[in-house]
């Protein structure tokens, strides 16, 4: 235990975090500012255990509750395997998500953000963990969270695993919480996607997003709420939508094309595009020496996004280095492949835009023409 010193100089033990994994503990902190309940605590891990079995596969070698999540790689199917992970959180859509009650959709956004990233490394989606903290353990609050992560598992073909619970007083606000989490997928070895395989001349093939995803919420949401001083059950003519089911709209899974296409053997890589845009994500796949081209002639940004830079008199040049402007996925696709490649999503609805190509250029590593 921790210690910390008292006004008169004494060693005091200093409590620390009480922490509530999707396994049951059973302490309480009680002191002047808050009391943990366990009975939430166990209400609230009794509908966790029935939502995650959902997800469940006979790699699946172990319940909610154990000390850690046991999962059995299949390395028949995945010969000289290569794990790939990733981590992330929702950021600043979380506070509008709190606001509107809309728990659910954040857990699907979390989960099929994990998913696209490790995705575009040509990997399968095998487990999913999650770090949920509050200042006020509510169980239907919790129940709302898992699902929305349940359903995105489900839907992409995984297991969650397991996580983490904490009721943390000290730390939030009651209505306050954090969410954030971990996927891990496999890729054998000769079939890893690195960019190593993107030449000059490749063409860039951009799939839609369904909005700002999980990215640039911090400055849409100033716009938007403080500037403009909409309401998110306000209906704006220039968004064609209300405010909060603009902001609310889903970080869509690319998982179906981005497996499409590597069955079709006619991608050299994948750029998901995140925080950072256009801009700072289509280089992170680019060899040395080779720089993407973009055209912004060839799509039309969603009113979203147009709207958002009225309001903020931004230029674009910072609007494509906050936002994905209307493009979620971006697939690297040599000239001669381009039409299979496009054909290849359009038997399965999804739409394409040639938005670019590889060029031969050190610097920048992005050219907007």
């Amino acid at each position: 235990m921790a210690k910390s010193r008292s006004d008169d100089g004494a060693q005091t033990p200093q409590q620390g975090p009480l922490h509530f994994a999707h396994k049951e503990s059973r302490a309480v902190r009680s002191d002047d500012h808050a009391i943990v309940s366990t009975d939430r605590h166990v209400l609230a891990n009794d509908r966790i255990k029935g939502l995650a079995r959902r997800t469940f596969s006979k790699q699946v070698l172990s319940e909610i509750g154990g000390f850690a999540g046991l999962f059995a790689l299949d390395a028949e199917r995945f010969p000289d395997p290569v794990l790939v992970a990733s981590t992330d959180g929702v950021g600043s859509k979380l506070e509008l998500a709190i606001q509107l009650g809309l728990h659910s959709s954040i857990g699907s956004d979390l989960v099929n953000h994990c998913v696209n990233d490790v995705a575009v490394q040509g990997a399968t989606p095998l487990f999913f963990l999650d770090y949920f903290a509050a200042g006020f353990l509510d169980p239907d609050v919790v129940q709302q969270l898992i699902s929305g992560l349940v359903d995105a598992c489900k839907a992409n073909g995984c297991a969650l695993l397991g996580g983490e619970t904490a009721e943390t007083p000290w730390l939030y606000g009651n209505t306050d919480y954090e969410l954030a989490g971990f996927m891990t997928g496999v890729v054998s070895r000769a079939r890893l996607l690195t960019g190593e395989a993107i030449r000059e001349g490749d063409t860039l093939l951009g799939l839609p997003s369904n909005g700002l995803h999980t990215s640039g919420y911090s400055l849409a949401l100033k716009l938007l709420l403080e500037t403009a001083g909409y309401r998110p059950e306000q209906y704006v003519n220039e968004l064609g939508d209300k405010v909060g089911a603009a902001l609310m709209r889903p970080h869509r899974s690319y998982l179906a094309p981005i497996r499409k296409l590597i069955q079709a053997e006619v991608a050299s890589g994948f750029a998901h595009i995140t925080g950072g845009g256009l801009t700072e994500n289509l280089p992170r796949i680019l060899p040395r020496g080779l720089a993407a081209q973009v055209d912004l002639s060839t799509w039309e940004p969603p009113p979203l996004f147009t709207h958002i830079q009225r309001l903020g008199g931004l230029e674009a040049d910072e609007m494509l280095r906050t936002f994905n402007m209307g493009i979620g996925l971006v697939a690297v696709v040599p000239a001669d492949l381009l039409k299979k490649a496009r054909m290849t999503l359009t038997r399965m609805n999804e739409r394409s835009i040639i938005i670019g190509r590889v060029i031969r250029k050190t610097a920048p590593r992005i050219v907007y023409i």
